[in-house]
This record gives structure tokens, C-alpha cells and sequence, in this order.
């Protein structure tokens, strides 16, 4: 399975597109920190939108697209499914 996910910070106020293969794995990743970069500067380690694929490729072509959005339709995505903006990690780590 491959995940496109969106993280966020304790405020909500910063959003990371991401895509793993392992969601468990890398959120565990997000959450202590251990890769350098935008998630680890901004502390993204909540989980608050992802999706499910079967193939790599798909999983990349919307993470692309994802990326490419306003932050208003990202933030109109992660209300669809999560309105309170809980962190979904947990179900995963």
C-alpha cells in the first residue's frame, strides 16, 4: 500500500504534502524528527489527511498534484475527512 498524506503542526498553520510506502514508519520519523528538512523545522507531526493506493505511480502523480494546490483546497480536502483536524497517526504507529 502507498500513502499520500498532509501533516501539520500543534497550530495548524503549516501543511507538508507527503507519499511512503510505510505511514507507520514515517510518521514515526516526522514526530521525533529524525529527517532533516521542512517537516522537521516547521514540526509537522500530525497526521490530519491521507489517501490509499496500490501502485506507487498513482500515489506520486497525487502527491504532485496535491503539492500543487492552494492552501485552501488542501485545507478543504482535510475537512472532508477530518473537521477537527485530530491526529489520524495513531491507528498507524
Amino acid at each position: 500500500m502507498y500513502y499520500v498524506y498532509i501533516i501539520t503542526n500543534k497550530t495548524n498553520n503549516v501543511l507538508y504534502v507527503g507519499m511512503t510506502n510505510d505511514i507507520g514508519r514515517r510518521m514515526n520519523e516526522h514526530k521525533n524528527d529524525v529527517i532533516d528538512g521542512f517537516s522537521k523545522r516547521y514540526h509537522t507531526h500530525k497526521l490530519v489527511y491521507f489517501e490509499e493506493y496500490n501502485r506507487p505511480i498513482e500515489a506520486i502523480e497525487r502527491e504532485k498534484q496535491l503539492k500543487g494546490y492552494v492552501r485552501a483546497k488542501k485545507i478543504a480536502l482535510i475537512n472532508g475527512l477530518n473537521s477537527t483536524w485530530e491526529d489520524l497517526s495513531e491507528s498507524f504507529i
